[in-house]
């Protein structure tokens, strides 16, 4: 699903205009970005939670030509789901499991 796909689900579940609806989802992602940003956890029950990782400094070497390169620490984006969210990702109509077997 593509960020336009989100804007068009909104939009029709919502029943808003698409605009209305690329500023609902522009403005979630854009407060998701900031909160991380600023060094924030953001946890919506149900579904998971977002933080950053801190990375070390380490050397690195560059694919092409081999060369040593210093990669510098960073902040990376982490993303945790929810027990809620990894359960209904696997009880999708491709892992329910067999019928019971007939009564008796």
């Amino acid at each position: 699903m593509t960020k336009a796909d989100l804007i068009d689900e909104v939009s029709r579940l919502a029943e808003l205009t698409r605009k209305d609806s690329e500023v609902i989802v522009e403005t979630i992602f854009d407060s998701i970005v900031r909160s991380l940003r600023v060094g924030d956890k953001i946890e919506i029950r149900g579904f998971g939670s977002f933080r950053t990782r801190q990375r070390k400094p380490r050397v690195g070497r560059n694919p092409k030509t081999g060369d040593r390169v210093e990669v510098p620490a960073k902040k990376i984006p982490f993303f945790k789901p929810s027990k809620e969210l990894k359960d209904l990702v696997n009880t999708g109509d491709h892992a329910a499991p067999p019928p019971a077997p007939p009564a008796p």
